[in-house]
């Protein structure tokens, strides 16, 4: 089955392949993007992760908005959280992001994060593909902000802006290192409410930095202020990360940051596998409960029940 990538609708079909469930689906979404890869590859990935009530969906619907303008396709992958109770999400993105909604040069898609490590959207990835075949050649990366979404997301982009409140001093303490430490900019948001406070905030994450040693050698990571709401400093947020688009080209960092994130994406995939298997295996599947049981109460140790787990599977462990 192929689909028509020049529409916004046959995009989203595309996409719902992806992320569907089903054997047949799958098999077919990946037949399709098999036959597209020629032309991705070719678009500005960037990754956008904030705390809550930062302002994220505010800031890219602005920021979105002036790409648009400057004659870019911009396409938003928004992963929303999903409950744990009920498997509902919000999907309310399309809402917040009133302008890229309804501009033709712009396509968003929220995602439902399902079950996937710190709230983000399985198929992402192959999402991010599926647009750059369609010629958007910006891709928005949203993250819900939870968890270790934002290390996920952060290895599947060229460029990760973290956004944080101008109330530097609690926001510092909540910030974990690993986010800094994969931060390619910190935009402090909302500036428009207290310059001063955003100020003072922007002092505090430059010294942070300072005690971090880049994720690249040819980027030490900026610290700016705007305001997703008027608008102010999102137009020279983007000439820093064409800056940064330029010099990691020019010393080859750009395009191995790819080919070690396709490594890491194809393991990743492996293991997804390997454990399905695993998980289906009709042994394996008659001995799990019992032997997740022994392990809860005590009976075993879970070292033990592994080994018996995998020896059914097939499988030898290793110390």
């Amino acid at each position: 089955m192929s689909f028509d990538l020049t529409s916004r609708r046959g995009l989203a079909r595309a996409i719902t392949r992806v992320e569907s469930r089903r054997e047949d689906h799958q098999k077919e979404a990946r037949d399709f993007l098999a036959s597209v890869m020629s032309d991705t590859g070719k678009s500005q990935r960037i990754g956008i992760t904030g705390v809550p009530g930062v302002g994220k969906s505010t800031f890219i619907d602005a920021f979105g908005s002036l790409l648009t303008e400057m004659g870019h396709r911009v396409a938003v992958l928004a992963v929303d959280p999903t409950s744990q109770r009920s498997g509902g999400s919000i999907l309310g993105d399309k809402t917040r992001m009133a302008r890229l909604s309804v501009d033709e040069k712009a396509f968003v898609r929220p995602s439902p994060a399902g079950d996937t490590l710190g709230g983000v959207a399985r198929k992402t990835r192959e999402s991010l593909l599926f647009c750059e075949a369609a010629g958007y050649d910006i891709i928005l990366v949203e993250t819900v902000g939870v968890g270790q979404s934002e290390t996920v997301v952060a290895g599947m982009v060229d460029f990760f802006l973290v956004l944080m409140l101008p109330n530097a001093g609690d926001d510092l303490q909540g910030i974990k290192k690993g986010v800094l430490e994969v931060a390619d900019m910190i935009a402090v948001n909302k500036a428009d409410i207290d310059e001063g406070a955003a100020k003072r905030a922007q002092r505090h994450y430059q010294n942070a930095l300072h005690i971090l040693e880049p994720a690249d050698e040819n980027w030490s990571p900026p610290v700016v202020t705007c305001s997703g709401a008027t608008g102010d400093g999102l137009a020279e947020l983007w000439e820093t990360i064409q800056l940064h688009t330029r010099k990691t080209s020019e010393s080859g960092s750009r395009d191995k940051r790819r080919a070690d994130q396709q490594i890491s994406w194809m393991n990743e995939l492996i293991q997804d596998g390997l454990m399905a298997a695993f998980r289906l295996h009709p042994d394996v599947q008659a001995r799990l409960a019992g032997l997740k049981s022994a392990v809860g109460k005590g009976d075993i140790p879970a070292s033990v029940a592994a080994d018996q787990l995998l020896a059914i599977f097939g499988v030898k462990s290793f110390d």
